[in-house]
């Protein structure tokens, strides 16, 4: 009996994965520019209140300082992540004055940035405030989330 043999020729198969890896690329830019990585200027803890007024800013702020006020008691705030008694707020504002003057920039032309708490007491509010504008802070953004009016046909 006679053995014949085959002579098979295997041929690899490659895809061309250059459109693939061009799209993963743009998806990667997409979200590297669409995610915010801010986490130390929003806590989880602050609520804010709601109110139909509320709007992005239109123009970016001129050297914003973040305070964000808890509700807790004794009241807090909540500065580049570090938790302080109100007391001592005003020691860490005067570092930012200093950190502005030595950048050549005015603390009167920054923006100070307040995220209070809906349940915080509105007093605590004015004392923080009242911290600020003594040390030389002129311009308040008091942070609100928008409140979303519904709007029903009629019959």
């Amino acid at each position: 009996m006679k053995v014949i043999k085959r002579h098979v020729t295997s041929e690899s198969f490659s895809p061309d994965m250059t459109p693939m890896i061009d799209v993963t690329f743009q998806l990667i830019i997409f979200f590297m520019l669409t995610i915010n990585f801010v986490t130390e200027d929003q806590s989880e803890r602050i609520k804010l209140p709601e109110s139909e007024l509320a709007k992005p800013p239109e123009t970016p702020w001129e050297s914003p300082i973040v305070l964000q006020l808890t509700a807790a008691k004794p009241p807090s705030v909540i500065v580049g992540g570090d938790e302080v008694s109100l007391s001592l707020i005003r020691g860490i504002l005067q570092r930012e004055k200093q950190r502005l003057q030595e950048l050549g920039r005015s603390a009167a032309k920054a923006t100070v940035i307040i995220r209070a708490d809906r349940d915080a007491h509105t007093g605590t509010l004015q004392k923080l405030i009242k911290e600020c504008q003594d040390l030389g802070f002129e311009r308040f953004v008091l942070r609100a989330r928008e409140k979303y009016i519904r709007v029903t046909q009629g019959t």
